[in-house]
């Protein structure tokens, strides 16, 4: 069962890798001009697969993974900080760049492939844990990271960042559809005002593309670019698929986290690289290159670790 779960997860995740990488690379699909596909994915499908999954969860669900939003938040902010002064402090990378590499490592593929993996072990109780992981980086990584950029772009001139500019990025980061949507469904869900049957029909509709199109479109701009092999990549790939979840595995401890929503937390946290960092970097004209090395690295070397996460965890 747990090979099949693994085998199910990412293969797909490939295969839907190699079909963008296909599309581009034979021109059927053009691979440097991907605005309206990055737009797709950011602004409509995946803010809808992330409120759909929040907002239909009970109250009494939401309040029960609590503890699992707390403990993989601290666990992806403490390597998002951590990578971001590594690759500052030692090479040169611009502010951008640092948060868009410290983005991509920090917060996995949950959507990709952590549902699948989820749901297969856990089954339709997995999703809820999925969601409400990607509500925690969606609000609290991802505004971090386009805070940022959004400085950066402010600075294009040369001139000083003043504290109205810094209220403007703020205030651009934190409106985000990808940002707003799961945190209106949090709130929704607390308050016990789930959307109807009609309602998540429609979001779920636009919803179940997020993942698909998302592995497509960085599998189509992975297909315009070389793959870089280097000391980042590298360092990246360790990083995501061995350090975070061990990192977890102290936060959980630390924090006195239930055993299984430890294992689960864990778990998430093994889960490869995701791909928010490579679409960021299109919408802002960035280094998308190094970011979607890491995402094929990671994605590539995570066969065998969340094989042994799986069995270390989940065995008994």
């Amino acid at each position: 069962m747990m090979s099949n779960a693994i085998v199910m997860a990412l293969v797909p995740v490939f295969f839907v890798l190699l079909l963008g990488f296909a599309a581009g690379r034979f021109r059927i699909v053009d691979g440097y001009h991907v605005d309206g596909l990055n737009a797709l994915v950011m602004d409509f499908a995946l803010p809808a697969s992330l409120f759909a999954a929040t907002a239909s969860a009970s109250r009494s669900q939401m309040i029960e993974q609590a503890p699992l939003f707390l403990a993989f938040g601290l666990t992806m902010l403490l390597l998002y900080v951590a990578w971001y002064w590594l690759v500052r402090s030692f090479s040169g990378v611009s502010r951008s760049n640092a948060s868009l590499q410290a983005l991509t490592i920090g917060f996995p593929n949950l959507a990709g492939v952590g549902l699948p993996v989820l749901s297969a072990i856990l089954g339709p109780g997995g999703t809820v844990p999925v969601a409400v992981a990607l509500a925690s980086g969606s609000i609290l990584i991802s505004p971090l990271t386009l805070i940022m950029v959004e400085m950066n772009a402010s600075k294009a001139h040369g001139a000083e960042v003043s504290g109205r500019q810094v209220l403007t990025a703020v205030r651009r980061a934190l409106t985000k559809p990808v940002v707003l949507a799961p945190a209106l469904g949090i709130l929704l869900s607390l308050s016990d005002l789930n959307p109807d049957a009609l309602a998540h029909a429609c979001l779920a509709l636009i919803g179940n593309a997020a993942a698909g199109v998302a592995l497509f479109l960085t599998g189509l701009i992975r297909s315009a670019q070389s793959f870089r092999l280097d000391w980042k990549v590298v360092a990246a790939t360790a990083a995501s698929d061995l350090i975070r979840p061990l990192l977890a595995v102290v936060v959980v401890y630390v924090l006195r986290i239930a055993p299984d929503t430890a294992k689960t937390t864990i778990l998430l946290a093994a889960v490869p690289s995701g791909f928010f960092g490579i679409l960021f970097a299109v919408n802002y004209r960035l280094d998308s290159a190094t970011v979607g090395s890491m995402v094929i690295a990671s994605t590539g070397f995570s066969i065998v670790t969340m094989a042994i996460a799986i069995a270390v965890l989940f065995s008994h």
